[in-house]
């Protein structure tokens, strides 16, 4: 679990960051839970959940095993897809190709990973491995990202859940647990509204379920950045947003050294998909109730991008939802503090395969 941190920063991301919230235990001293505990919120019940975990989740080496893996195990990934006759491309209508990548056993539980704006799928690479020894997982390119192609045409969020459901189609899955950040858990929970019967279930981190105009408005002034001046300077200029201040002072060096890597791809897909969020209005919110499906969300309390709030609002329209916020994570909690996220997920995910397993298994055996 991350340390609660106390020491001042400066901007408006830090002053954010670090604003007292009466009702947020990450925020408010007197009411500040002891290290190592996960905060966890439903619609009804306030509870807390002990993880033995280390503090100090996100250091050099993670970074070090992330651009390991993102050059090295992508093409050990396709490879294996090659040797089992697994096609990585999957065609859709307007000639978009996404790529996709399985890892994991043949006969576990499938997850899908849907990952959020300007990010490809090795933006999952500290779960994607970890679960491989426990579910068949299927990561993919958002269209206008990684090496899935950039239609001419602009698309809509809607086109990206229908992307999504196709990369399921194409390797045989019926249902899987979804998981969805940021951006890909707006396309996560409109999947799990027009697709409901693909999905076991949710796992939506650091998202929200609408627009809000100061939001709207940082995003379009991300895609003026990154096609002025460069991907590289939309980098920098929007570091703050996504990275907690502790972690953002810790890992200056090393994000100052990735960034080439993570930041070489053209701006067009990344201001598609920023058009695809601004121009998604808010008629799907009044559809979450109908979402049956187990879910879980999960945001950081220093969260500046997605607050807190965003996520309550989405717990409280799914019924039965479970709320997890992990007190000093920022909107890139999954990378930032992956020894907290992992054995959050993962957790929920086994329980919610044994719960579909129980009640299937009555059924089976009166039949």
């Amino acid at each position: 679990m991350a340390s609660w941190s106390t020491r001042d920063g400066s901007g408006i991301a830090s002053y954010l960051a670090h604003r007292h919230d009466p009702h947020d235990v990450g925020g408010c001293s007197s009411a500040r839970p002891c290290r190592g505990t996960v905060a966890t919120w439903s619609t009804r019940i306030h509870c807390r959940a002990r993880c033995e975990l280390s503090p100090d989740t996100l250091d050099t080496r993670c970074v070090g095993a992330t651009v390991f893996v993102a050059f090295s195990g992508a093409n050990w990934s396709t490879s294996a897809a090659r040797e089992s006759g697994i096609v990585p491309y999957i065609n859709r209508p307007g000639g978009v190709r996404l790529h996709a990548e399985v890892t994991g056993r043949s006969d576990a539980p499938v997850v899908l990973l849907i990952q959020g704006l300007g990010t490809d799928k090795n933006g999952w690479i500290l779960q994607r491995f970890g679960m491989a020894t426990r579910y068949r997982t299927i990561a993919f390119d958002n269209r206008g990202s990684g090496r899935s192609t950039t239609p001419d045409e602009p698309f809509t969020l809607e086109d990206m859940a229908d992307d999504a459901a196709a990369v399921l189609e194409h390797f045989g899955v019926t249902s899987a647990h979804v998981v969805g950040a940021s951006m890909g858990g707006a396309i996560s929970q409109i999947l799990s509204v027009k697709h409901a019967a693909l999905v076991r279930s949710l796992t939506l981190v650091c998202t929200a379920c609408r627009n809000k105009p100061w939001r709207t408005e940082l995003l379009r002034h991300w895609a003026d950045t990154a096609n002025v001046r460069g991907m590289r300077e939309w980098a920098n200029d929007s570091a703050r947003w996504l990275v907690g201040p502790r972690s953002f002072r810790r890992l200056a060096p090393a994000l100052t050294w990735l960034g080439p890597f993570a930041t070489h791809r053209p701006s067009k897909g990344f201001t598609a998909q920023v058009d695809a969020i601004v121009s998604t209005d808010d008629s799907m919110v009044a559809e979450l109730s109908s979402i049956t499906a187990p879910t879980l969300v999960i945001v950081g309390n220093q969260d500046i991008l997605t607050p807190r709030a965003d996520s309550e609002e989405i717990a409280e329209r799914i019924a039965h939802a479970e709320l997890v916020v992990i007190s000093g994570a920022a909107h890139g909690l999954m990378f930032e503090h992956a020894s907290t996220f992992n054995p959050i997920v993962f957790d929920f995910i086994d329980r919610a395969e044994r719960e579909r397993r129980a009640a299937t298994e009555p059924a089976s055996a009166s039949a």
